[in-house]
């Protein structure tokens, strides 16, 4: 099942991204096979703001799971962090549904 999670940093918290940043990537790798997209999200000057990343896993206890445990949240990275079901109706420029 596909779940968006929205993470949006908490003020002034940049430092904080860019010192977690090689363990956060170390640990999207190891759900490389779960992971449909992912990247920051950024404000009106191009720097990253958050993160957006849709993974494929069983259930929202998994999705939750993935959350909690990337290095970002656990450096309390982020002011919130939004878990939702989705339903792709396009990917790569193609209709799924």
């Amino acid at each position: 099942m596909l779940f968006a999670i929205i993470c949006t940093d908490k003020p002034g918290s940049h430092e904080t991204r860019q010192a977690t940043r090689t363990r956060h990537l170390a640990y999207l790798e190891t759900y490389r096979e779960r992971l449909v997209q992912g990247g920051p999200v950024l404000d009106a000057d191009n720097r990253p703001c958050g993160s957006l990343l849709l993974i494929d896993v069983a259930d929202r206890a998994a999705a939750e799971g993935f959350a909690a445990g990337d290095p970002y949240a656990k450096a309390d990275l982020f002011e919130s962090v939004v878990i939702r079901p989705f339903r792709s109706v396009f990917r790569d420029g193609a209709r799924v549904e």
